[in-house]
């Protein structure tokens, strides 16, 4: 396994740079619009089906715009990210 420790001392692990979804529902891939790592994030279908929050790369550190849809089983359908 190869990791990346990022400037702010956080540590990920280097996956590839495909955009999908877990076989666990509840998380999602993203790709960091500073330094293209992969980030798995972990998503609540509750807070609605359209969601839009910051969330800060554990690499770099660099915050990114992430934006979820579910569809109307609570399934993310589509992830976007993108700088703040």
């Amino acid at each position: 396994m190869d990791f990346a420790k990022g400037p702010c001392g956080a540590v990920g692990l280097a996956t590839s740079n495909t955009r999908k979804f877990e076989d666990d529902m509840d998380d999602i891939t993203y790709v960091c619009d500073s330094c293209g790592e992969p980030i798995v994030v972990p998503v609540d279908p509750s807070g609605g089906r359209s969601q839009e929050y910051v969330e800060d790369c554990p690499v770099c550190c660099h915050p990114n715009v992430i934006r979820v849809e579910f569809d109307r089983d609570g399934q993310p359908v589509a992830v976007q990210s993108r700088s703040e």
